[in-house]
């Protein structure tokens, strides 16, 4: 009997010595996880490709965290990067948000550094052997800077690409989202984003606060013919909500994160073995040099 009990033990023992803690020896995604080994692995396994989560830190009415549109884009990208594998970068929250100055807890950081960080984060990563990064665009604010900044890409020489990605339609599932959705007016902080940060973090959604403010449009610009305005948002929205009232839906908020997940999943895999972009951009810059040069 004695023998059985030490044989046992030594069993315990042994498989406590050779186990592995949990999600040992998988290479984790998020970059602020990796080992400066793993790192080094991590930009092989992605073939160069890293996601950049861009969010924000803002009002979200009075029910969600400021940092909402960080959660919602890095739930996506990392779902992503775990079905198609690419380097998630830690959480970036410097864009555009000066139509959000009035209201507490908003950081509106300038023109200059919101470039400039962008830039440089993207040169380094270049350095670092990442040359195929995608800004994964959670906030609606930062939309135009975004889709400048890839348009700059073509002002000088770069020895790595930039893709802004772009969401599409997903027939089976947006068949489902309409058919949840309770809200005919649904924009900043309305129905979707409460039901995805509902799926994410349901600790940080406060429900009793939905509504306590209105999210209808204000319409103090709509006379204005023919012009737009930075202040068009703030005429329509001073609440920094846009929506009705409803209460959020765990299912809606997975499907809204789970089919931009699947979209970009499929991004990242096209870059990862498909070099048309980096031979398009070379191309560009060559003939950039003399344009008066005949192929």
């Amino acid at each position: 009997m004695k023998r059985i009990i030490l044989f046992a033990t030594v069993l315990v023992a042994c498989a406590i010595l050779n186990a592995q803690p949990a999600g040992q020896g998988k290479l984790p995604c998020r970059m602020e996880e990796l080992t400066s080994p793993q790192f080094v692995k991590a930009v092989e396994a992605s073939g160069g490709v890293c996601v950049i989560p861009i969010g924000i830190i803002e009002k979200h009415a009075t029910q969600l965290p400021l940092g909402t549109d960080l959660f919602e884009a890095r739930a996506s990208v990392i779902m992503a990067a775990e079905k198609e594998y690419a380097v998630v970068f830690p959480p970036y929250y410097t864009g555009q948000i000066f139509e959000a100055r009035h209201q507490p807890g908003t950081m509106a950081y300038s023109t200059d550094l919101m470039w400039k960080m962008l830039e440089e984060t993207c040169s380094e990563l270049s350095r670092n052997g990442l040359k195929k990064i995608i800004l994964f665009n959670g906030h609606g604010g930062s939309t135009y800077f975004l889709q400048y900044f890839c348009q700059a890409q073509l002002a000088e020489r770069k020895d790595y690409v930039v893709v802004l990605f772009r969401s599409g339609a997903d027939p089976e599932k947006d068949r489902e989202i309409k058919e949840l959705k309770k809200a005919s007016r649904d924009g900043h902080a309305g129905e979707e984003e409460t039901s995805m940060m509902y799926f994410i973090r349901p600790d940080l959604v406060d429900t009793e606060a939905i509504g306590v403010e209105s999210g209808a449009s204000q319409g103090r610009l709509d006379m204005m013919p023919f012009g737009y305005s930075g202040f068009g948002w703030y005429a329509r929205y001073p609440n920094h909500y846009a929506g009705d009232p409803a209460q959020p839906d765990a299912r809606l908020g997975e499907l809204l994160v789970t089919k931009e997940a699947d979209q970009l999943a499929e991004l990242i895999r096209y870059l990862k073995h498909d070099n048309t972009l980096e031979q398009l951009q070379q191309e560009f810059y060559d003939r950039t040099v003399n344009p008066l040069k005949k192929d």
